[in-house]
């Protein structure tokens, strides 16, 4: 396991230390036809070996007893589009909406009326702003967070969820131009719990068939939850990492996902997370005698070389972007220079990058 030491190279505090050429063409815009024939590049974090293979062989790296961990939060269609509410001479409301087209996207939950939201245009949602969506679909701005963001308090009719599937996009990542994936692409087959902005795309190259037959080898198939912000898309802008200050995202361990991570652990079984989102929930929960703890939190960890893994022995994961946040922490579990390596490997050999394109597996 990679254990660079930042003494002895401060470089690796230096944003610009994670940079790499990404030919644009390389970014997928739309998924593989078929989840697990996706591209599998695996990388040996001890030896920097890499192999090349398809996702559905994961099979030939997974041991009976290993336990393979994943996230099990649903993609919501966060992206909503409505109407402002202006302002009569007299200081009242208008009765019909007839102001600027507003765009919200749905960040965080905070209580069952309330969401913190990326608003746009951000000048017109002052507070108290009321916004038009549908005609069971209103909110008011009741705050101005420090970032900009805006908290809205929604008045709806019905289920909220399934009006968001009614009237709601999905919040695809900027460097998808394409907007011809259907929704259900953008999730994960075993997608559970409603709550995350972007989807945990490590988790995409799974089938329903291909996790029975894991199961069947005697892998243990573990869930955890992790609601995932756009802070994922959140470049890094500071040049000394450090000074970034991550996101804060929810998460929950159940009991039975403890204790079974727990047993597999104590019987000498590998823990594969699949996923950055399953790393940091594990990271997070797991203390320092390798113990994971059942319970619902936030987490703002960032894990950049350096950071000693207390949970996670392996990583599935896409291919990041540079000097992203996601690119450090591969870098932190397999050395940056293994990291750079593998993907200049991964460029030369035309592999496809990003939330709709190939997985790495680090070993």
């Amino acid at each position: 396991m990679a254990n660079e030491n930042i003494n002895e190279n401060p470089n690796l505090l230096r944003r610009s230390y994670y940079n790499y050429e990404l030919p644009p063409e390389l970014i997928a815009q739309t998924p593989a036809e078929k989840r697990d024939m996706s591209r599998l590049l695996v990388l040996d974090k001890n030896t920097g070996a890499i192999e090349h293979r398809h996702f559905h062989d994961i099979v030939d790296y997974l041991k009976p007893g290993d336990a393979l961990v994943l996230n099990d939060s649903k993609v919501i269609p966060a992206r909503l589009f409505g109407k402002r509410y202006t302002k009569n001479p007299d200081g009242s409301e208008a009765a019909e909406p007839s102001g600027s087209n507003i765009e919200v996207l749905l960040l965080k939950r905070l209580d069952d009326k309330t969401w913190e939201t990326i608003v746009h245009p951000g000048k017109k949602m002052q507070v108290g702003t009321r916004v038009f969506f549908d005609k069971k679909l209103t909110g008011t701005v009741t705050k101005i967070l420090d970032d900009g963001n805006r908290v809205i308090e929604f008045d709806y009719t019905g289920e909220f969820f399934a009006l968001l599937d009614e009237i709601g996009e999905m919040p695809l990542p900027p460097y998808i131009t394409s907007r011809e994936s259907e929704k259900g692409r953008y999730q994960t087959v075993y997608a559970k719990h409603e709550g995350s902005s972007a989807a945990p795309t490590a988790g995409l190259h799974f089938t329903k068939e291909l996790l029975k037959q894991i199961e069947d080898m005697g892998v243990e198939v573990l869930y955890v939850t992790l609601h995932v912000g756009l802070g994922t898309f959140r470049p890094v802008k500071e040049d000394i990492i450090t000074e970034h200050k991550m996101h804060s995202e929810y998460y929950t361990v159940s009991e039975n996902t403890a204790r079974r991570f727990n047993e597999v652990r104590k019987n000498g079984g590998r823990i594969f997370s699949v996923g950055t989102t399953s790393c940091r929930t594990l990271e997070s929960a797991t203390d320092e005698h390798g113990i994971l703890h059942a319970g619902s939190a936030n987490t703002e960890i960032f894990i950049y070389p350096g950071y000693k893994f207390k949970a996670i022995d392996c990583l599935i994961t896409n291919f990041h972007l540079p000097e992203s946040t996601l690119i450090m922490l591969v870098s932190a579990l397999a050395g940056r220079e293994r990291i750079l390596e593998a993907y200049r490997v991964a460029v030369e050999q035309k592999y496809h990058f990003f939330s709709f394109g190939d997985a790495m597996l680090i070993l």
